[in-house]
């Protein structure tokens, strides 16, 4: 299905039935353009990291491999600098996991995504008993907003405020009452520290602003990881019930349904590329937002690789061939091994190499690697 037949087919909405169907590949394109990885883009990292409404950060590398994927002239410097600069800030939000934020969003989307944090609070409410929240969170505030606290210290000093209580619970009653961003040096590319925290309004140096309108999130969502059904963006942002603010867009998007049968909504004027449209191979970081935005993932992990990214909690490092995951990447002492899951030809073999050279050369400048194509072995 080309870009132009897809907007003739549902300009005013529709019942799934009759949207027309978008294939895995027309997806994948489609989602791989919105990422800037079908092509690079020459915007800057900080109008990135607002486009894709951050980037996760449960470790600190991540978003440095992230945007050099998807950005043309990206150096790690320039994202440093905007940390240092504090106009973006690692803080705990969708799916209650430490993403990268732009300075806006840090201040913004944090009561949209609360019930994400209420849950996991949920879970910490027998250490928590006969502690009054409220009073917590401005005991909190006033500890992080004297001076950053790493974790352990936040424990300590809530701990002898609340000695009956489980320490780990009250900083975790913390960081899910209170907007705590990682202060630099953490995150950092050439530097590093342990994660030290203090508030997002004393950090960036301005209050925090009114939640935004789900409807506005829900259009830089399909902006950024559409076309996409409300599970799908339930699932990104750890949420229930954004049904509404769906249905209170439709007039204003287009509707498709995807091999399933289910309904997936779209901007009128958003990028959806011919499926045929060549993707070039990528080398994405662990826990990438692309492999994390979607309920159904299999526009982008074929059915066959399903859960050999990760292990548990931990992800690894991804591959993407033809658009799709394709293999695992790690870098060691002197090499850069990919582990490509099926055989790969000739030529995809020299492409994922010149890829891995041009990443190398972008993140590692000077430093002399191997690149060496190996087996995936007990994934």
């Amino acid at each position: 299905m080309t870009d132009s037949s897809a907007r003739r087919g549902s300009a005013h909405g529709g019942d799934a039935a009759g949207g027309p169907l978008l294939d895995v590949r027309a997806l994948n394109r489609a989602t791989l353009a919105r990422q800037f990885l079908l092509r690079r883009s020459a915007r800057s990292a900080r109008d990135a990291v607002g486009h894709l409404l951050g980037l996760q950060a449960q470790n600190t590398k991540p978003p440095y491999y992230a945007l050099a994927a998807r950005l043309d002239g990206f150096t790690p410097e320039r994202l440093s600098a905007l940390m240092v600069r504090r106009e973006v800030a690692r803080i705990v939000t969708l799916r209650s996991t430490v993403h990268t934020h732009t300075a806006d969003d840090c201040l913004t989307l944090g009561p949209l995504v609360q019930p994400a944090r209420d849950r996991e609070l949920g879970n910490f409410r027998t250490g928590l008993a006969g502690v009054d929240l409220d009073r917590l969170a401005a005991v909190a505030r006033d500890l992080v907003e004297a001076e950053p606290r790493t974790p352990a210290q936040l424990r300590e000093a809530l701990g002898a405020r609340w000695p009956d209580a489980d320490p780990r619970a009250l900083a975790v009653a913390a960081r899910c009452t209170l907007p705590l961003v990682q202060v630099t040096p953490r995150g950092l590319w050439d530097e590093s520290g342990r994660a030290a925290l203090t508030t997002a309004e004393h950090w960036l140096g301005r209050p925090a602003e009114p939640a935004p309108r789900p409807e506005s999130v829900v259009l830089r969502y399909l902006a950024a990881f559409g076309p996409a059904s409300v599970r799908d963006m339930q699932a990104w942002a750890g949420l229930t019930r954004l049904g509404g603010a769906f249905e209170r867009l439709r007039p204003r998007l287009l509707t498709f349904r995807d091999a399933s049968g289910v309904e997936l909504f779209d901007l009128p004027d958003a990028p959806r590329p011919d499926p045929a449209t060549e993707a070039p191979p990528r080398f994405l970081p662990e826990f990438d937002n692309l492999l994390l935005a979607h309920a159904d993932r299999t526009r982008v992990v074929p059915a066959a690789h399903r859960g050999r990214n990760r292990r548990g909690n931990q992800a690894y490092r991804t591959l993407l061939v033809d658009g799709f995951l394709a293999g695992l990447w790690t870098l060691g002492p002197d090499a850069l091994v990919v582990e490509p899951f099926e055989t790969l030809t000739r030529a995809q073999r020299a492409e994922v190499a010149a890829e891995g050279e041009r990443m190398l050369r972008v993140l590692h400048p000077g430093t002399p690697y191997d690149i060496r194509f190996g087996d995936v072995v007990g994934r």
